[in-house]
């Protein structure tokens, strides 16, 4: 794996285990990520997260709270690879509408690190998780680091 793709996800995998203070998409952390994004607490935070964490890493962008504009064209890829952001899509909302970090592949099976989620999955969770979905269940891959994405 490159060393900027292990750096994003090495940061990311520190954030594993932080949750919000009431349920209501805050807490310290959890509005730190919003920040990065000129956002105050209680939006939902999946894409703030990736953002935060490019941010962390020395990156000029991502800079978006809004999940479907991390995946531009031109930072699209067929086959996810540790380091890429994925995006599921919700058929009631025609979207992207949950996105996080691919961090492991094995067969079928995405290891992910994700905010703004919960155990289950949800995509208004409470916390960062490390979780595994499976392959078919997400929509989509960007690749930011290795594709230019990020400056």
């Amino acid at each position: 794996m490159p060393e900027r793709n292990l750096l994003v996800l090495n940061i990311a995998r520190a954030e594993v285990g932080v949750r919000e203070a009431t349920g209501h998409n805050d807490g310290k952390r959890i509005e730190e990520y919003l920040a990065a994004v000129g956002l105050p607490k209680g939006h939902p935070y999946c894409a703030a997260f990736i953002s935060w964490v490019f941010k962390k890493a020395g990156y000029d962008r991502p800079r978006t709270a809004w999940s479907p504009a991390l995946f531009p064209a031109k930072l699209l890829v067929k086959t996810a690879a540790p380091g890429n952001v994925f995006g599921i899509y919700f058929p009631a909302l025609k979207r992207i509408a949950h996105c996080g970090f691919v961090s492991q592949i094995k067969g079928d099976w995405i290891h992910t690190i994700e905010a703004n989620t919960s155990l289950p999955g949800s995509r208004e969770g409470d916390g960062v998780y490390a979780r595994t979905r499976h392959f078919r269940t997400i929509r989509c891959y960007a690749d930011w680091i290795g594709k230019g994405g990020v400056k």
